[in-house]
């Protein structure tokens, strides 16, 4: 992650440390945080006040003065009265916007990070890993700034002005009263900081692992059940949360500790007041008038600081969060060649050239009419062994090809390679623009260029929680409604799109629940066809589908724009073999090579094996009731 502008200002120990880089991460407005301060400074100020102000009124009206006396006492109590409920409603507005802005900015940080990092990077997490670190540690580092920082500085603040007003009345008060604050506001946070320690170590891990086996169970529930394999996880999520339990305990004494500490000390020190100030007027150093102020403005104090302990683990915890965070912030860069620029930093067309004379498309851009061509390409994740080697492809506008093979075959693979979200292992993949055109590595154009000319739509692509407009515009937020309409019919959503309760604002449920399997795998083309790449990338669009079903789709899908010569490139990732007619050229994978290419007819009559697939397949479907 490069160095934010606000941490050149700070000693180069801080610039290290992990919760002080993840809270400038969160690039906090300095002035919105100095109003919600102030907002929570003046509110707890009106609590003292108030506090003080009736301590005094109720000791001066037991002397039964005139009531004009008492008139200036009384409008500043309900005005105390009334301040600290806007302050504190106005203090909690301001944090929280400072928070939310702040998770706002920091998950936008890490997605992009993670689009232009190394594949191992996320290769290296599971969802649920990932899911807790952009999810629940992120929201931590934001409910430091509300829970913790704040409080901290506004307790400070109140805590000073408290013990300065008793100072001002009665010195040796003051300094008693200092004194119990001072413990209540740093000791006990200390005492809570220790049992919050022990509490996290391994805590955090728990929750990421607890995270990750929950999405494995929804997800899998089926596959899990048919293998007997519930049983087992359920076992495990038990162990994890009795990890959470046993962390839980061992934090239980410390804070139940720092909390009675805290009590303690604001209650010694009222009753040090009280004691001093009973003396103070036995000497006649002290109006008696005023011995209630003395008293009580430690015991409204004390609620700058009660709230200090749990302000202090939501710190450690935090820190934690920092240090999983900043894992992924920090996570190295894909390798570029050592010819091509970084994104961003690409020359245009006109001016750019490789070592071929070829120009390089400039970032933002896209590819008009994209050729797509692989010599000797190997697959494969980083840090591993290719799982597909010796792959070759020419895939000139237009052209639809069909990959099919065995689990593990490396078929998945192979399409992210070809959207250059995994970078080559051995081999050269080229894109130019349009047939004969010039030819460049696709690894040295910019990655936006690249996805705005390949689209690579994923077997488990998700389908959020939202209107049906703005799950098509997770392709193309600029989209009209016009071009989803035609999106959807192009995808066979035409009926579907007609029969919407809301139309477009017709909202879907999680994850697409409320739509059929077909209509689901539809809406993801749908998806992928208002991108408007010139090369369509699909992995298993008809899994999870009946055959039949499977079948139209797939066979759409090969036939999408085939009229128009200009139409998009089309590269599909499927088990199903019946519809593969409609596909210009069938490649068949096997123990990491090709085993087999050319058009479904010629395959039947030459490759046995496919033939026999088929044959297979077509008994299966047969006897499906």
């Amino acid at each position: 992650m490069s160095a934010h502008p606000a941490l050149r200002l700070l000693p180069a120990r801080l610039r290290r440390d992990p919760l002080v880089r993840a809270l400038v991460a969160l690039d906090p407005d300095p002035r919105r945080v100095l109003l919600a301060v102030a907002a929570g400074t003046a509110a707890l100020g009106c609590a003292v006040g108030l506090m003080a102000t009736s301590a005094w009124l109720i000791a001066r009206a037991a002397e039964h003065p005139p009531v004009l006396y008492l008139q200036v006492a009384v409008v500043a109590t309900r005005a105390f009265g009334i301040g600290r409920g806007v302050l504190r409603y106005s203090e909690r507005l301001v944090g929280h916007d400072v928070a939310l802005r702040g998770v706002a900015a920091l998950r936008e940080r890490l997605y992009v990070r993670l689009a232009a990092a190394d594949p191992a990077t996320a290769a290296g997490l599971r969802r649920g890993d990932l899911l807790a670190r952009v999810g629940a540690d992120v929201d931590t580092l934001a409910d430091l700034v509300v829970r913790s920082l704040l409080p901290f500085a506004v307790s400070v603040v109140t805590a000073l002005a408290s013990a300065a007003l008793v100072a001002w009345l009665l010195p040796p008060a003051g300094l008693v009263v200092g004194a119990g604050l001072a413990v209540a506001a740093l000791v006990a946070p200390w005492l809570a900081a220790v049992g919050a320690r022990r509490a996290e170590r391994g805590a955090a891990r728990a929750r990421s692992d607890s995270s990750a086996e929950v999405l494995t169970l929804l997800d899998g529930v089926a596959e899990l059940t048919v293998a007997g394999a519930v049983p087992a996880r359920v076992e495990r999520l038990r162990g994890l949360d009795a990890v959470l339990a046993r962390r839980l305990d061992e934090a239980a004494g410390p804070a139940a500790a720092a909390v009675g500490l805290s009590t303690l000390a604001t209650g010694l020190a009222m009753v040090a007041a009280l004691v001093l100030g009973i003396q103070a007027i036995t000497g006649g150093t002290l109006r008696h008038v005023l011995l209630a102020v003395v008293t009580l403005t430690p015991l409204a104090a004390a609620e700058a600081v009660t709230g200090l302990p749990a302000a202090a683990t939501g710190v450690v915890r935090a820190r934690a969060a920092a240090e999983r965070v900043l894992a992924l912030l920090d996570a190295p860069a894909a390798v570029a060649p050592a010819n091509g620029p970084a994104e961003g930093d690409h020359p245009a067309v006109a001016g750019g050239s490789t070592a071929e004379d070829t120009a390089t498309p400039a970032a933002g851009t896209t590819l008009p009419r994209p050729h797509l061509v692989a010599d000797g390409l190997a697959c494969g994740w980083p840090g591993a062994d290719p799982v597909l080697t010796g792959f070759d492809l020419d895939l000139p506008p237009g052209r639809r090809v069909a990959v099919t093979g065995g689990s593990g075959c490396g078929k998945t693979t192979l399409l992210l390679t070809l959207a250059g979200l995994l970078p080559p292992r051995a081999g050269r993949l080229r894109v130019a623009a349009g047939a004969g055109g010039p030819q460049v590595d696709l690894a040295d154009v910019a990655p936006a260029t690249v996805r705005r000319t390949v689209s690579f739509t994923a077997e488990d692509a998700h389908v959020f929680t939202t209107t049906v407009r703005e799950n098509l515009r997770v392709a193309r937020p600029d989209a009209d409604d016009a071009e989803l309409d035609a999106a959807l019919d192009r995808a066979g959503l035409a009926a579907w799109r007609a029969g919407l309760p809301d139309g477009l604002d017709t909202v879907l449920g999680s994850g697409g629940a409320g739509v059929s399997g077909g209509e689901h795998r539809r809406l993801l083309l749908a998806r992928a066809f208002l991108v408007g790449a010139g090369v369509l990338l699909l992995d298993e669009p008809g899994e999870h589908l009946d055959p039949a079903t499977a079948d139209d789709l797939l066979r759409d899908v090969l036939g999408a724009g085939r009229a128009a010569a200009s139409g998009p490139a089309v590269v599909v990732v499927t088990h199903r073999l019946a519809p593969l007619a409609a596909a210009d050229e069938v490649v068949v994978l096997d123990a990491g090579r090709v085993a087999a290419r050319g058009t479904h007819a010629w395959l039947l009559e030459h490759h046995e094996p496919y033939r026999d697939a088929l044959e297979a397949e077509s008994g299966l479907v047969g006897t499906t009731p």
